[in-house]
C-alpha cells in the first residue's frame, strides 16, 4: 500500500474514531449501513465537530479571532472543492487529516459546497447570537448547523427523488431543537437562550427564572409546547425515508428514534431539565432495534 493510500486510510479512522467519541447515537446508527456508506459519513461529522471545537476553543469574546479561524477553514475547503489542495509535506495534524478525507470523499459523492459553508455560519453565529426573538430565526440556526448535516449525508445515503432533501432538513431541524431541549441548563451557563423570546412571553417564563433553574408550571407548559414543536418536526422528516436508498433506511429510521427518545426522558423528568440531562442508554437503543428494523423494512 503506498504511503498515500495510508494517509487517506488514516484520515478515515481519525474521522470515525471522533464520531465514535462525540456522537455516540449517530455512530450507533451508523454501523447499521453498508461498509462503503458507513465511511463516508464519518468524514461529514468530523468536519462539523472539528470546525465547532476550534471556534470553541477560542472562546468568548473573540469574535475576529473566530471568524479568521472559519475563514482559514473556507480556504481550505474550497482548496479541497477545486482540487487545488496544497501538500501538508506529511503533516497529520487534525485539520489535514478531515480535509483528506474530503478530497478522497468528493472523488465518489457530490456533496454541494454551500452545505459546509453554511455548517460554519451557524457555527460563527453561536459567537455573535445569543438570543433568538421568534421561531423563523431560531430556524435559520437550526438549518445551518444541523440540517445541512443531513443533507450533506443524504448524498451518500442515496434518494429516489430530490424531495426527500426537504424530508432531510425538517429531520435535521427536529433533531437541533431536541439538543436545544436537552441543553437549556448547559447553554444558559454560557449566557445562551435558543428558546425563541416570542415563546418565553407567551407562556410567562423569564430569563431570570431559566438561569435560576426553576421549572415552574410556566416552565412546563413551555416545554411541552416545544417538545410538541420538535415532535411535529420529527414526522415531517420521517416521510422522507421511504425515499431513500432501502439499504440506508433503517439508520435514518433508528437515528431519528434514538434523537427523539430524548423527548421522551423529559417528559419522564417532569420536563425539569435543569435537575437532570436527558438521555438514552445503550441497553435502551439495543432494545428498540427489532421494533424499527421491521418498521423501516416495511417503508
Amino acid at each position: 500500500m503506498s504511503n498515500f493510500s495510508n494517509e487517506i486510510e488514516l484520515a478515515y479512522k481519525y474521522c470515525e474514531s471522533i464520531t465514535k467519541t462525540h456522537a455516540k447515537s449517530f455512530y450507533f446508527a451508523a454501523k447499521f449501513l453498508p461498509k462503503h456508506k458507513r465511511k463516508a459519513v464519518y468524514p461529514i461529522y468530523a468536519f462539523c465537530r472539528r470546525v465547532d471545537d476550534e471556534i470553541d476553543e477560542i472562546g468568548a469574546g473573540k469574535e475576529g479571532d473566530a471568524i479568521r479561524a472559519v475563514d482559514n477553514w473556507k480556504r481550505k475547503l474550497e482548496a479541497v472543492y477545486k482540487g487545488e489542495r496544497q501538500s501538508a509535506n506529511g503533516e497529520n495534524d487534525d485539520q489535514n487529516l478531515v480535509f483528506t478525507a474530503w478530497e478522497d470523499l468528493l472523488k465518489t459523492y457530490k456533496i454541494p459546497q454551500k452545505l459546509p459553508l453554511e455548517l460554519m455560519q451557524g457555527v460563527i453565529q453561536d459567537t455573535q447570537v445569543k438570543r433568538y426573538g421568534t421561531f423563523r430565526e431560531l430556524y435559520v440556526y437550526c438549518y445551518r448547523v444541523a440540517s445541512t448535516v443531513g443533507l450533506m449525508s443524504s448524498e451518500i445515503l442515496g434518494y429516489s427523488d430530490k424531495t426527500a432533501l426537504a424530508y432531510a432538513e425538517a429531520l435535521g431541524v427536529a433533531m437541533q431543537l431536541t439538543n436545544i431541549l436537552r441543553d437549556v441548563k448547559e447553554d444558559a451557563a454560557m449566557g445562551r437562550i435558543y428558546l425563541p423570546q416570542e415563546d418565553l412571553k407567551q407562556f410567562g417564563v423569564s430569563e431570570k427564572q431559566i438561569f435560576a433553574g426553576d421549572a415552574n408550571e410556566n416552565f412546563v407548559a413551555l416545554m411541552k409546547f416545544q417538545i410538541a414543536r420538535a415532535r411535529d418536526f420529527y414526522r415531517t422528516g420521517e416521510k422522507g425515508i421511504a425515499l431513500l436508498e432501502k439499504d440506508s433506511r433503517f439508520t435514518v429510521l433508528l437515528a431519528s428514534r434514538i434523537y427523539g427518545r430524548i423527548l421522551d426522558e423529559i417528559e419522564r423528568q417532569d420536563y425539569d431539565v435543569f435537575s437532570q440531562r436527558a438521555s438514552t442508554s445503550f441497553t435502551r437503543k439495543v432494545f428498540s432495534l427489532p421494533k424499527i428494523w421491521r418498521e423501516a423494512k416495511n417503508m
